[in-house]
């Protein structure tokens, strides 16, 4: 973080050449950009503000940085023409793949669920083991590459995985564990029916699969729709008011695609309408992806953890309750379920973590600094 104090001794009206000490203590920031909006949310992220820019005889943060980067010497700009054939091809290449990975995981769903459906005994428990490992695969493969990516510096810190594993299992397993935990059961193990002692839904996970390749897009279109805005914009104030409904746009777009998708799911899989727990899963799962991607890795860890915890401890208390003495655990759960059916605990908690997650967002994601290329971050 730059020291604003010094910053202010440069700026101070005996100095020459204040934009020169500026431009000396983000020097490599200054040579990474490939424009000056790049400068200029870098320099927001070291806590440089309009008010600050101001110091240094500029009306704004986007004025400053358009004077840096025309101070940079660029002498790599010919050899950077002479490359920039070849690097179009494989930008190509690259749009190519980030278009059709995204559909993969939903086809790879599909196709398991058919082999599902078409099997028994133990070739059925042989397909939906193949049917996971293939899933996850493509997931894996599919977010990768494109705007949903996470930047190799971020992989380590994001540790989300295990808890959107859960929050998975518990939109195929959870409602149907409930609702026979509530009546005195579960008498078995699921057996991969909606029909059995523990009921499964597979609708859910199809949909949510199919959901990838929308959700890819539609952070796509979001980054482009920021950038343009970052463009236009001539102070951080401004950028951030046109910037946020552009995000509220991008997530009420995922969400239509979505629910479209569990209509389009649940009468091939004998499921209910569209269920409003599927849609919060989606949601949530959406935002917590974007704030990762640009580098808000905490809110998203936190958010997605608590919401697995609630979810487990829905039934968990159902059968605490069991126990001698204990009967009031389970009370409020089994209210909520008697009023509103399984499905309200995951509405619930999906629900007040997306809308968590989007709170933090339209703050977070509004700053300039929030679409600096990883690289230019540092």
């Amino acid at each position: 973080m730059t020291d604003l104090s010094e910053l202010d001794r440069g700026a101070a009206p005996g100095a020459a050449d204040p934009v020169k000490v500026l431009l000396h203590r983000h020097r490599e920031l200054c040579e990474r950009a490939v424009d000056p909006l790049e400068i200029a949310a870098g320099l927001e992220a070291h806590g440089i503000t309009d008010r600050t820019a101001a110091r240094f005889r500029h009306r704004d943060v986007f004025s400053l940085a358009e004077e840096l980067y025309a101070r940079v010497p660029r002498g790599a700009d010919t050899a950077a023409d002479a490359s920039a054939a070849p690097a179009r091809e494989g930008d190509r290449r690259r749009s190519v793949a980030v278009l059709l990975l995204p559909l993969l995981p939903g086809t790879l769903c599909a196709a398991a669920l058919i082999a599902l459906a078409r099997t028994h005994g133990q070739n059925r428990l042989y397909a939906a083991a193949a049917g996971v490992v293939a899933v996850a695969l493509a997931l894996r493969a599919a977010l990768r590459r494109g705007p949903l990516a996470l930047p190799d510096a971020l992989a380590s810190r994001s540790a989300t995985g295990s808890w959107i594993c859960w929050l998975l299992v518990y939109a195929v397993l959870g409602d149907g564990l409930l609702r026979t935990a509530v009546a005195g059961g579960p008498d078995g193990l699921p057996d991969g029916t909606a029909g059995g002692d523990w009921p499964v839904a597979l609708a859910p996970l199809l949909a949510l699969t199919l959901a990838v390749a929308p959700a890819t897009w539609t952070a796509g279109l979001f980054l482009t729709h920021a950038r343009r805005k970052l463009a236009a914009s001539r102070g951080l104030e401004d950028f951030a008011a046109s910037v946020r409904p552009v995000l509220l746009g991008a997530v009420a777009l995922f969400l239509g695609a979505l629910a479209a998708l569990v209509a389009l799911c649940a009468p091939f899989l004998d499921a209910g309408p569209v269920s409003p727990a599927v849609l919060a899963l989606g949601v949530l799962l959406f935002v917590a992806r974007l704030l990762t991607v640009h580098g808000f890795t905490h809110a998203p860890r936190v958010i997605l953890m608590l919401t697995a915890v609630a979810q487990v401890l829905a039934p968990a208390t159902v059968f605490a309750a069991r126990l001698p003495g204990c009967a009031a655990l389970g009370a409020p759960v089994e209210a909520l379920t008697a009023a509103s059916g399984p499905s309200a605990v995951p509405v619930l908690t999906c629900g007040a973590g997306a809308l968590t997650l989007l709170v933090h967002a339209s703050r977070t994601l509004a700053r300039a600094s929030a679409h600096l290329r990883p690289e230019q971050a540092r």
